[in-house]
């Protein structure tokens, strides 16, 4: 299994028999090289979405036409899409599971907010969401854009997610600090790769606090285009 870091939010992941790609935000993305969109989507077999955002759905229509893969994510927003740009989807709700390409995804809860951008504001795009995806003897809980939630406790208890994918650079989401108390209190991961951060001056640039809050995990800072091995 590898995953790498597209930067921000987004991620390619190989597992299973499936590539998917997390998010991807490449144009405009301050993190992403432009030289390297063509490694980072080739074999690409779905695109998984957590919501609405532009920084999270901003290359995802022109991939999906461009690759001919399926957009996978929450049924409203992917239903639209569908009927208004003509684009392959798997839409499916909280709790749903999804087979891609032998990786069991289930969609589970997040605490956000999630919108497309319209001519007189935001537009609504479904609920906010997260994933746990399963595979090559792994779990991994990719929370979307969250703050802490009682709701990760049973996510931690039913799923037993060993490898977490946290958003953590504050101001939007959770910050270093609180998802250390929510990984300590909620999960029993083995490794955890912090997102979301790095992006903007207003996010956290660092991770120290996300690794000394979890003493004997394996915390790893990402780099962009750089694969880990799981």
């Amino acid at each position: 299994m590898k995953l790498t870091w597209l930067g921000h939010s987004g991620f390619r992941l190989e597992i299973e028999n499936a590539v998917i790609l997390i998010d991807p935000w490449f144009t405009g993305n301050p993190l992403f090289p432009a030289e390297a969109r063509d490694e980072a989507v080739a074999g690409a077999t779905h695109i998984l979405i957590t919501h609405g955002h532009g920084d999270h759905t901003g290359d995802t229509l022109a991939l999906a036409r461009e690759l001919g893969v399926p957009v996978v994510g929450i049924y409203d927003l992917i239903s639209h899409w569908e009927s208004a740009e003509g684009i392959s989807g798997i839409g499916f709700n909280k709790g749903g599971t999804v087979d891609l390409g032998g990786a069991q995804v289930t969609m589970v809860n997040a605490s956000h907010s999630s919108s497309l951008g319209g001519p007189d504001g935001p537009i609504y795009a479904g609920h906010e969401s997260g994933y746990m995806i399963a595979g090559e003897g792994h779990v991994i809980y990719v929370s979307g854009d969250t703050d802490i939630m009682a709701d990760m406790e049973w996510m931690g208890d039913l799923h037993k997610p060993d490898i977490g994918i946290l958003s953590a650079g504050g101001h939007f989401t959770m910050d270093m600090a609180r998802a250390a108390y929510a990984a300590r209190r909620y999960f029993n991961f083995k490794t955890v790769i912090p997102c979301h951060y790095k992006t903007f001056p207003l996010l956290e640039q660092s991770a120290q606090a996300l690794i000394d809050g979890l003493p004997g995990v394996t915390v790893i800072e990402p780099e962009v285009m750089k694969a880990i091995t799981l």
